[in-house]
């Protein structure tokens, strides 16, 4: 967390493009050096550019400058975010930010982040059951659209139906009532040595490169 703290200071801060061009390429090279797949976490990278579009398209001012200034921090900062993801359990993620927000935040952000991604690969898989029994055949549109709705409406079912459940389990399990209460997350060791070196490395590489 505090290697994309500082890097998100660094680029947000610079307006070098040769800069945020090199520190997207060590980013890559650190996402390859955790052993996170480099396709996947590019693509996810590149998911904020898509909603970023129309704002770069308005700064537009004639030049190439500008829009490849405007892509590469966002691509950074974005590309930094998801090798923090990919790289820390999410509880490991979560916990410092419950013991700064109220209880009720910091488990809603917990418990939605996890109920996210569950509810996604649930939405995948019924996508394909109606795509190979013919739901999804693309030959008529309101047959199509109807089919979908429906099987969005389970999906909603399902999640409410899912919460329940969870709830019960928790109630069962005996919740404290705090989710995120582990304190692992706050020990030090040497391998965070790595990371931290290398936020401090590249605030320190946007100064010396905004000096010239």
């Amino acid at each position: 967390m505090a290697c994309v703290a500082l890097i998100l200071a660094a680029v947000l801060t610079s307006a070098s493009i040769p800069f945020l061009g090199g520190l997207f390429v060590a980013l890559c090279a650190l996402i390859l050096l955790a052993r996170v797949p480099l396709g996947p976490a590019l693509l996810l990278a590149c998911y904020p550019v898509l909603f970023s579009s129309l704002f770069l398209l308005s700064r537009w001012d004639g030049t190439w400058q500008s829009p490849a200034l405007l892509l590469l921090r966002s691509l950074t900062s974005s590309l930094s975010a998801v090798l923090l993801v990919a790289t820390t359990p999410y509880p490991d993620l979560f916990a410092p930010i419950a013991r700064v927000t109220p209880r009720i935040l910091g488990d809603g952000l917990f418990l939605t982040y996890r109920a996210f991604f569950a509810l996604l690969s649930r939405a995948e898989r019924m996508w394909v059951a109606l795509r190979l029994r013919g739901g999804l055949s693309g030959r008529g549109l309101p047959r199509d659209l109807r089919y979908a709705g429906e099987g969005l409406g389970q999906l909603v079912i399902h999640s409410y139906d899912r919460s329940q459940r969870l709830y019960a389990v928790m109630q069962i399990r005996g919740h404290s009532g705090r989710v995120c209460g582990c304190r692992h997350w706050a020990e030090f060791s040497a391998f965070d040595l790595l990371p931290v070196a290398f936020g401090l490395a590249a605030l320190v590489a946007r100064f010396l490169v905004g000096t010239r």
